[in-house]
């Protein structure tokens, strides 16, 4: 079958993007086309993979085109999107990418590279300038690492004069407009740079931002339903569920799309949002991930399904999450909540629950730790949110509970392993003030003893009751 193909011209280019998954392409790009459909502009996308070559591949194959079908228990919607107007992969061509962030024409960069691209630690932000990352910042050998292609970049823009930009996380991280400033102040300070950092300060801004839409992985029936939706073949297609969000701090020098006309929202202030989200959406995301998987539940919405597990994470959300944040106006804990349960539950999504389970230490702090430590300093005992914290640590140990295997795919996979004895001292991961917390270690323990003793599913239906 004939490979999806484009019959008018390519957008020109206006923003260069890092992180080529199907996040990206099932949601700034969908907003991005949408805006040019309604206001116009030179805005099409620059997508850059840092290392993944068949994406790349695919896409180029097929003139930068591929779809997104939105998928729900009403049926499935697919529209080819267009909004690309080249793709690179980072490893095979620095060059071109650091060439591209020095084009004046282009002014707005966004990152999906998720929380371990941005090489900082998950506690305390510091930059974790070892390996390709020293060196891209130490030698002028071709950039390995985002950080080191956007601080080349920015030095090669500075030189050439090219004038103001934005560079936008779109990172399940806290604070990502701040966490990226200082990622990009931290490598340029690690390095000697004579007039970079000032020129920087000036020319520019970090705006932060809170982008929701639930995308699972490609599978081969996800490509299946596109090819028998398009009539052709889409390598690149992505599936996703209906829902779509996207809130921005309007803080773009150099101009920016009109997403506000494509169902965006432009604010002063994104901490509101983000806090929510990494919390209530993010922290009980990856709370059924662990416990589904431990329990033998394949996808989240098929957790979803094990007695008492919704009632437990409606407890979590009511209980810890709930009273450790201030909502954004017109919004409240409890609706959003069971919103999120609600879209967690849509049985066409197939989440993988071992997907969501990755990288884990890099995950906790601004899922689940931010949240139990702020309610022990309230004086609260977050019982929930340490059942949350023990189905990580039991899913550590690699095995579910009928004994089939767990994959622990994480950037500090050696060290979990080499501190099973006792994870909580794991500086990387957890401060020393919930580590030597009394209460966190007692709730944790009784969950974890409860795991051991009589299974997942059953401590979650009793905890339920």
């Amino acid at each position: 079958m004939a490979l999806l193909s484009r019959t008018g011209d390519s957008p020109r280019t206006g923003i260069v993007h890092f992180g080529l998954g199907a996040f990206h392409r099932a949601h700034q790009a969908v907003y991005t086309e949408d805006a040019m459909a309604v206001a116009g502009g030179d805005w099409g996308i620059a997508a850059v993979a840092p290392r993944s070559a068949d994406v790349v591949t695919a896409l180029q194959a097929q003139d930068r085109l591929y779809s997104v079908t939105s998928v729900s228990a009403r049926g499935n919607e697919t529209r080819v999107i267009g909004a690309f107007s080249e793709v690179h992969r980072a490893a095979a061509d620095p060059d071109a990418v650091v060439a591209r962030l020095a084009d004046p024409a282009v002014r707005v960069v966004t990152l999906t590279i998720t929380e371990k691209g941005y090489h900082l630690d998950p506690v305390d932000g510091r930059l974790l300038a070892a390996g390709d990352l020293a060196a891209d910042l130490e030698t002028d050998r071709p950039p390995r690492t985002v950080p080191g292609l956007l601080v080349r970049g920015l030095a090669a823009r500075r030189r050439a004069d090219a004038g103001p930009i934005a560079v936008v996380s779109c990172d399940t991280v806290p604070s990502n407009g701040r966490r990226t400033r200082d990622l990009v102040r931290q490598a340029v300070m690690h390095h000697d740079r004579p007039g970079l950092l000032d020129w920087i300060n000036e020319q520019v801004t970090f705006p932060g931002t809170m982008a929701d839409r639930i995308v699972p992985a490609t599978t081969p029936a996800v490509l299946a339903v596109a090819e028998r939706a398009l009539g052709c073949t889409d390598r690149a297609a992505v599936h996703a569920e209906p829902y779509s969000n996207w809130v921005i701090e309007d803080d773009f020098p150099g101009g920016r799309p009109a997403w506000d006309l494509a169902g965006a929202s432009f604010t002063d202030d994104t901490s509101a949002w983000e806090r929510l989200k990494l919390r209530a959406l993010n922290g009980t995301h990856s709370g059924i991930a662990y416990l589904g998987a431990l329990a033998g539940c394949p996808t989240v919405s098929a957790a979803l399904q094990m007695p008492g597990l919704r009632e437990v994470m409606s407890r979590f959300l009511v209980a810890d999450v709930a009273p450790s944040l201030i909502p954004p106006d017109g919004i409240t804990a409890g609706a959003y909540g069971r919103q999120v349960l609600d879209r967690f539950a849509n049985p066409a999504i197939e989440h993988r629950t071992v997907q969501i389970a990755r990288d884990g230490s890099q995950k906790l702090p601004q899922r689940l730790l931010h949240t139990i430590a702020d309610r022990r300093a309230a004086g609260a005992e977050p019982r929930w949110g340490a059942m949350m914290v023990a189905a990580w640590m039991r899913y550590t140990r690699g095995r579910a509970d009928d004994g089939s295997p767990l994959p622990l795919d994480d950037p500090l996979a050696d060290e979990i392993r080499a501190r099973q004895a006792d994870l909580l001292t794991l500086r990387a991961v957890f401060p020393q003030s919930l580590a030597e917390d009394e209460v966190v270690r007692r709730l944790i323990d009784e969950w974890l003893a409860s795991f051991d003793k009589h299974g997942v599913a059953a401590t979650v239906a009793g905890a339920a009751t």
